[in-house]
């Protein structure tokens, strides 16, 4: 499930005139190419106006065969203005229509970058995050479940309730129960934590505490967090969402922790 499918934008006019599809570096083949074809041909008259094809990813996480069908039916659309929004079995795939304007984590990007509430209480500390390189969340399944929506790679900002943003990091495994987590070799539950209360519930996968190992980045303690008042800065209850529609609190962060989450991303 490692292909995409893509699409070149004149930027002179906006216009899409070329669909493909591949894997790794594939959409960027055709920058350089000398053919005497429509394609090179036009890419080479927006180098010749200053400036470069726009070039998004339109679907990703496929198999070839997805990729294949959806070449076909993206090439048959070519050249005609629709509206429709794209449904059915494919949907989640597919970026939305209305963001053709940005570049996309997880699209754009390899890595998507996310908000992410630390909840401390009794079942988790942000010493223990810190200090021991992991996020957690559970003691429910929808909590369970959030947490482990994370992909290697991702990028988080880490929050934390009535005090501000306290770290960005890379997850670098994705979440588990809390019984099967290492940590230097050594079980998670096994080392000097903070927080005595995160092995409740710890036979039971709907309500265990699960577990993503991140590593930091950037990181402060509690007393430092990064926070604006009345800034507009984004903040939910929910435990993890995305960071595409904040442009001004992901400016916020990369001013404060001194990062670049489109280098951070790639």
């Amino acid at each position: 499930m490692e292909y995409y499918v893509y699409v070149y934008i004149d930027p002179r006019n906006y216009e899409e005139f070329y669909f493909g599809k591949g894997k790794g570096s594939r959409k960027d083949a055709h920058l350089t190419a000398t053919s005497d074809s429509e394609k090179a041909t036009r890419i080479a008259a927006i180098h010749g106006a200053g400036l470069k094809p726009i070039i998004r990813v339109i679907a990703r996480d496929l198999s070839e065969a997805e990729a294949l069908l959806i070449e076909k039916t993206l090439l048959w659309k070519l050249g005609r203005q629709l509206t429709n929004v794209s449904s059915g079995h494919y949907a989640e795939k597919f970026r939305p229509h209305d963001k053709m304007h940005l570049e996309l984590s997880g699209f754009d990007f390899k890595s998507g970058v996310y908000y992410f509430n630390v909840g401390e209480g009794p079942h988790r500390k942000w010493a223990d995050n810190k200090n021991f390189g992991f996020i957690s969340a559970g003691q429910g399944k929808q909590w369970g479940s959030a947490i482990s929506g994370f992909r290697e790679g991702d990028i988080v900002a880490a929050y934390l309730k009535g005090r501000g943003f306290v770290g960005i990091g890379r997850i670098e495994a994705r979440a588990k129960p809390i019984r099967d987590v290492k940590i230097n070799n050594k079980p998670l539950i096994k080392h000097d934590l903070v927080c005595r209360q995160m092995t409740d519930n710890i036979d039971s996968d709907e309500k265990c505490e699960y577990v993503a190992l991140v590593d930091w980045i950037k990181s402060v303690d509690a007393e430092k967090a990064k926070w604006k008042p009345n800034s507009g800065i984004y903040t939910t209850t929910h435990v993890r969402a995305s960071l595409d529609g904040q442009p001004e609190t992901k400016k916020f962060l990369e001013a404060e922790f001194s990062v670049n989450f489109a280098a951070l991303a790639k």
